[in-house]
C-alpha cells in the first residue's frame, strides 16, 4: 500500500494557520502528516506535533534549511518536538548523533539537494550509491525528491533510489507531486510513500473540487486505487 503523507506547508513552508488546519482536516483521518522546519515559530510546531499526535497519525518533520548548521539545529528541533520521522538533511553522521536515544527514523536526503525551494541535483548511480550508504548507516530509508530533479527523470532516480535501498527500506518521494498519474508511477518503480502540500492546498490536485477535505478525498482514493 502506498503512504499519502500530507504536509502542511506551502512553497516548502509550513503554513501559519497550521493549527486551525489540522483542526479543520480531522473528518480525513489522515495516518501521516507533517510540516517543514521553516515558516511558524517553535512554539507553534510544539502545539502542532501534539496536535497531530492526538489524531493518531504518525508526525513527520522535513528539513530543509540550507546550511548545515541550521539542518542540525532543525534536527534538535525535531528531538525537542518528539517526532516520529525526520526527513532530509544530507549529513547522515551528525543527525544520526543528534537523534540517539530516541524513537526517531531518519530519512535523509539522496542527491544533491540545493536551495530553497529545493531542487534536486544527481545521477540515478548516484541516488543508488547514496541509499546503500544510507542502508549500512542504519537510516531507515530516504527522502527523494524526485519531481524536483534537474539532471535525470523522476522515476529513473526513484528506480536507483529502490535498488539502493533494497525491500526492507522505506522510500519516501517528496515535492510536486499533483496528479493521479505521478502516484500510480510511483507506486510501480517502488516508491513507498509520497508528500503532498501545495497541490492540496491551492486545489490544483482536484480543480473541479473546491474545499480542502475534497482534495485530501480526492488523493486518498487515488492512492487506495494505485494499491
Amino acid at each position: 500500500m502506498l503512504d499519502f503523507i500530507f504536509m502542511l506547508t506551502r512553497q516548502d513552508r509550513t503554513i501559519g494557520d497550521c493549527l486551525e488546519v489540522m483542526d479543520l482536516i480531522a473528518p480525513a483521518k489522515l495516518k501521516h502528516v507533517g510540516f517543514k522546519d521553516v515558516g511558524v515559530p517553535p512554539a507553534t510546531l510544539h502545539k502542532l506535533a501534539d496536535r497531530i499526535r492526538a489524531t493518531g497519525a504518525i508526525t513527520y518533520m522535513e528539513v530543509v534549511s540550507t546550511t548545515p548548521e541550521a539542518c542540525l539545529n532543525s534536527a534538535r528541533v525535531a528531538v525537542d518536538l518528539g517526532i516520529d520521522r525526520l526527513l532530509g538533511g544530507t549529513d547522515v553522521e551528525a543527525v544520526q548523533g543528534i537523534i540517539k536515544g530516541t524513537k526517531m527514523e531518519y530519512y535523509p536526503f539522496c542527491g544533491f539537494p540545493t536551495g530553497h525551494p529545493t531542487k534536486l541535483g544527481g545521477r540515478p548511480d548516484q541516488v543508488e550509491q547514496h541509499c546503500r550508504r544510507f542502508v549500512e548507516k542504519g537510516c531507515a530509508g530516504t527522502d527523494l525528491l524526485a519531481y524536483r530533479a534537474t539532471a535525470a527523470e523522476p522515476l529513473d532516480l526513484v528506480k536507483a533510489a529502490r535498488r539502493g535501498l533494497g525491500a526492507g527500506k522505506y522510500l519516501i518521494v517528496a515535492g510536486s507531486v499533483s496528479t493521479a498519474k505521478q502516484i500510480n508511477d510511483l507506486k510501480k518503480a517502488g516508491a513507498d510513500a509520497f508528500t503532498i502540500g501545495s497541490a492540496a492546498f491551492d486545489g490544483s490536485y482536484a480543480p473541479d473540487r473546491g474545499h480542502l477535505l475534497s482534495q485530501l478525498a480526492a488523493i486518498q482514493a487515488d492512492c487506495a486505487a494505485a494499491g
